[in-house]
């Protein structure tokens, strides 16, 4: 066993009854984010009568998603039934390497606008699309925006290693860079549609997802999560819970369909849960550790997106890290400049212990030995520092306990801020009773509230998935335990909704066609 690792990890702790009060700390917070922030609980111009359009709008639609790691264009076939009623004809997929992040706009892209043509030109051969009518297109964007109508979006500040500067216009330089490319044998592209990432994922979910859950239970799709290079949620939340200077003017809908009173609609709101409103819970209960502290203030924005920090892809690797050298170098007794000096050159270095390695990192596995997986990703030189260094089982399962605590934290973490977004929305139950200060309720009707997740690191993450979904079921049983008769429980299920940013950008675009048609329509008709 290692030694001293049980009273080294402690500060990571976390269990279910942490979770039930860190979800109510959020829900209090993200109740006040969504009524005051600037910067989080960003409205889209997007309605639940928009969404059902789309259904009623078979197609082919063009769609790409830029995300924080890769690019995707492809071509949406929506078919808007059945048990499969969408599916990705075509795809392009490239990685957005470091260089082209800290490029400037301009060649950022012209290279995004390379792939689009290409992909523009396979479906003019392959899918017969017309090389002389206008194309439209929908547009995710894995980064906070600002947006007056579905077309436009205004970029906000960011993360992510991108060097983007806020108030770029996305759908200006989207087309600059497809015109740079496209030829006279292409046709031209409209931005009809652009969505955050999340966003575009609550889209594709609520289209796909059947509403029967089980025998007699019936399931809704009340939020979207993605946990990947980042960490973010959109959930539909009514318009007047959004401060008065944040909410949209009055949505287009639909000739014909029954919208509420602006009152009462919903519209598709991206929380940006992650930057720095949801720190003073975290704080409150002490899951803030010293080694957050020191990832945080390494980054590019220190304190700006703590949730992130200690819950995604871009950071698990690098605290997994820090926390390793700073368990060898106290707790084992090294000193700091010899254990520098010793361990691996990676483990020196800001990110040198990436976290789709350690995601992997565990006992009985193909790969080996734990101690066989760390000799294949730290090869020992012949010479030098790292031949003075050799891991030892007692060590590897250092590294294993540690990466472990963090996806354990993690997922705790993930697992409150899905509930206190719930609770925020008016999606749990109502108290019944007070217990210790926290409410306790019963809900009587089946119904299973679907949460659409998606991400590389929830899904790869050792068991990131399984222990947010345990640590939900847990925290739920802790808080509605009092429910009269043990009725009502809620049911909170994590179903995966992958591909969600290229299928949610194509299914925006019908969308937005129909309600573009409708503003039209009412235009004339005042006139």
């Amino acid at each position: 066993m290692a030694p001293g690792l049980d009273d080294f990890l402690r500060p990571l702790a976390i269990d279910g009854q942490t979770v039930v009060r860190l979800s109510h700390g959020l829900a209090s917070a993200f109740t006040r984010l969504a009524a005051e922030s600037p910067d989080q609980f960003l409205p889209a111009p997007i309605s639940e009568s928009m969404l059902r359009s789309a259904r009623q709008s078979p197609g082919r639609f063009l769609a790409i998603d830029i995300g924080g790691t890769n690019l995707r264009v492809g071509f949406v076939e929506l078919i808007g039934h059945g048990p499969k009623p969408l599916s990705v004809l075509l795809e392009e997929k490239q990685p957005i390497q470091e260089p082209l992040k800290s490029d400037d706009a301009k060649s950022l892209f012209s290279w995004i606008g390379k792939h689009m043509a290409r992909a523009v030109r396979r479906a003019c051969s392959e899918l017969g699309v017309p090389r002389d009518r206008e194309l439209p297109m929908g547009v995710t964007f894995s980064f906070p925006m600002q947006q007056a109508s579905l077309a436009e979006a205004v970029l906000m500040p960011m993360g992510k290693g991108f060097a983007l500067t806020a108030d770029l216009d996305l759908s200006a330089h989207l087309v600059a860079g497809y015109d740079q490319h496209r030829g006279a044998d292409l046709p031209p592209i409209r931005v009809a549609a652009i969505a955050n990432d999340s966003v575009a994922t609550l889209v594709s979910f609520s289209y796909q997802l059947p509403a029967a859950g089980g025998p007699g239970v019936r399931r809704r799709p009340a939020m979207a999560l993605i946990v990947g290079t980042g960490c973010n949620a959109t959930l539909p939340l009514r318009w007047d819970s959004l401060g008065p200077g944040k909410r949209p003017a009055p949505l287009s809908v639909v000739p014909g369909s029954d919208e509420p009173s602006c009152s009462g609609l919903r519209i598709a709101v991206n929380t940006e849960w992650s930057i720095n409103g949801s720190a003073p819970p975290l704080r409150d209960l002490g899951l803030v550790t010293a080694w957050d502290r020191i990832l945080d203030h390494g980054g590019e924005r220190p304190g700006f997106q703590p949730l992130e920090y200690m819950t995604s892809g871009r950071y698990l690797g690098e605290l997994v890290r820090l926390i390793f050298v700073d368990y060898y170098s106290k707790t084992l007794g090294k000193d700091p400049k010899d254990a520098a000096l010793t361990l691996p050159a990676p483990l020196g270095r800001r990110f040198g212990l990436s976290t789709s390695f350690v995601g992997g990192f565990r006992p009985g596995v193909e790969r080996g030995s734990l101690v066989q997986q760390l000799d294949g990703e730290f090869p020992a030189e012949k010479t030098g520092r790292a031949a003075r260094f050799r891991w030892t089982p007692e060590l590897a399962e250092a590294l294993y306990r540690i990466a472990k605590a963090v996806e354990v934290r993690a997922a705790g973490i993930i697992a409150a801020a899905t509930l206190g977004l719930l609770r925020s929305a008016g999606e749990l139950p109502p108290p019944l009773s007070s217990i210790d200060g926290y409410a306790y309720g019963a809900k009587q009707e089946e119904e299973e509230l679907a949460v659409g997740y998606t991400g590389s690191c929830i899904q790869h993450f050792l068991d990131y998935l399984d222990d947010t979904q345990r640590f939900i079921d847990e925290a739920l049983r802790l808080e509605y335990a009092a429910a009269p008769g043990g009725h009502g429980i809620p049911r909170v299920v994590l179903v995966p909704c992958h591909d969600g940013g290229l299928t949610g950008a194509g299914i925006l675009v019908p969308a937005a066609l129909a309600a573009a048609r409708a503003e039209e329509a009412g235009t004339r008709d005042a006139q």
